[in-house]
């Protein structure tokens, strides 16, 4: 007999960052008064309205790495909606159509996001790649992959001496990778998760391909970029992978990586100030919990300080002279997890099941909370940039 998990409940004390008051937090709530987006932000007990100063996140983003401070138009801004009503209605589930509901922090930037920097991650990919996509090889490949590298990866600097000559003697041993290539390499991962308006917030329902048998959450911290290539803040993610399309071939990785409700991201960005920095998101401790249908838990926790390479070079690989994004974008810094416990037979590892709720939180930046459905069953991405730029356009918003 199967129960239907509840998704943790999305209130304010539940979703906010613990020292919420004293954080610059700025997201998106979907208005059915105007049938379009608002750009919020949290002010007290209550989410406020920045459209009319702020049209998009991307515009505030621009301005606030131009050095524009947000306190008075934070305080002047009319109210949306109380915090505890707003939240309570985000849930796909339960939602009332006529009242606001949370929508993910971001509209027009880039979804990029770097693979393989951690090493735990690192090596299941190369397991899905030994595996071919079938995960009952996968125990047996784990056992030989970790034989030969034993824990000589999670201090080695990617690019350095030492990992030249680890590359040679794995080369030797018939063991090298292009995850390896990546994860220690000179060259990072980066690659485009999903298209501009196209992730979904918390409490919405987030999307595996019916096809895929063998896939798992990538709980992620994501830094918001400008054009400039300045990182003004940061938020939660999950960066959803199907194992089994990847581990065939790394040429499927947009089918593995992009379908439809399969990068959740939120609840909020929070901008960098005197309380909140860099330094914060690279020292985070990062909890997952996913409870199932079918009675599965998993409790696990880990840190953004165990990442091989530094936000900041991640973000130079990113964008620069080689590489702009006029709209900005999020990078997400790679997964810290790789969820391995058996789900259903010995050696048969971690996939998800329709109904599986995940829960991303860290201290600083709140809790994003989803639940897994099959991506043909999340609501159909409708709402684009165009429709996006004619919502805006037909409130009197575009200058």
């Amino acid at each position: 007999m199967t129960t239907t998990p509840t998704i943790f409940p999305p209130t304010t004390s539940g979703t906010l960052p613990e020292d919420h008051r004293d954080a610059v937090l700025i997201g998106r709530a979907w208005l059915p008064d105007v049938s379009g987006p608002a750009v919020i932000a949290v002010r007290g007990d209550s989410a406020v309205d920045l459209t009319p100063v702020f049209a998009t996140t991307n515009t505030l983003v621009e301005e606030v790495a131009r050095g524009v401070t947000l306190e008075a138009a934070i305080a002047e801004a009319p109210v949306v909606a109380g915090l505890d009503d707003l939240i309570a209605n985000t849930e796909t589930a339960v939602r009332d159509p006529e009242r606001p509901w949370l929508l993910s922090p971001l509209d027009l930037q880039a979804v990029k996001a770097a693979g393989v920097t951690f090493a735990a991650s690192m090596l299941e990919r190369v397991i899905e790649e030994r595996a071919g996509g079938a995960p009952a090889e996968a125990a047996a490949i784990r056992d030989r992959v970790n034989g030969i590298l034993g824990g000589s990866l999670s201090d080695l600097v990617p690019g350095s001496d030492a990992a030249v000559r680890l590359k040679a003697a794995l080369q030797a041993e018939g063991m090298w990778s292009q995850y390896l290539e990546v994860g220690i390499g000179p060259d990072a991962e980066i690659f485009t998760k999903a298209q501009p308006m196209s992730t979904v917030g918390t409490g919405a329902d987030a999307g595996i391909f019916s096809h895929s048998t063998w896939n798992n959450p990538e709980p992620e911290i994501g830094v918001v970029i400008s054009s400039t290539g300045v990182v003004v803040g940061a938020t939660l993610a999950n960066d959803i992978n199907l194992r089994d399309f990847e581990g065939r071939s790394a040429l499927l990785l947009s089918k593995a990586k992009d379908n439809n409700a399969s990068a959740a991201v939120g609840p909020f960005i929070r901008l960098f100030d005197d309380a909140f920095s860099l330094a914060d998101v690279e020292s985070a401790e990062v909890s997952l919990e996913i409870s199932g249908p079918d009675g599965f838990a998993l409790d696990d926790g880990s840190s953004q300080a165990r990442s091989s390479r530094p936000v900041a070079a991640l973000v130079e690989q990113l964008v620069g002279p080689h590489h702009q994004y006029p709209d900005g974008a999020i990078l997400l810094l790679g997964t810290m997890f790789a969820p391995t416990a058996d789900r259903f037979e010995h050696g048969g590892g971690f996939t998800h099941v329709v109904g599986d709720v995940v829960r991303i939180s860290t201290p600083r930046l709140g809790a994003l909370v989803n639940r897994i459905v099959h991506s043909e069953d999340c609501a159909p991405w409708r709402f684009g940039a165009g429709a996006l730029m004619r919502n805006l356009a037909g409130r009197g918003l575009l200058g």
